[in-house]
């Protein structure tokens, strides 16, 4: 099944500002079954930005960045996929 494909995807999140202390990642992470690396980070009062790897299952990943832009974050690719 292609869907149980592991892979690794690296995306820029940008937070609006209400969900900046929110934790928005952590809960993608655990509903999804995601493992999360931090790359960079940016957040102030008014802004937050992230760089993140994301890896999981190929499904798992677009599941977990289409809740993530469901809630109003800006989700966009950083470079291609890492197919392992």
């Amino acid at each position: 099944m292609p869907e149980d494909r592991m892979i690794r995807r690296m995306v820029k999140l940008t937070f609006p500002q209400e969900l900046i202390k929110e934790p928005v990642t952590f809960r993608m992470a655990k509903k999804y079954d995601i493992i999360p690396n931090i790359r960079r980070a940016k957040v102030t009062e008014t802004v937050g930005e992230m760089v993140l790897e994301l890896e999981g299952k190929e499904e798992n990943v677009s599941e977990g960045i289409e809740y993530l832009t469901g809630l109003g974050v800006q989700v966009e690719p950083v470079e291609g996929d890492i197919i392992e």
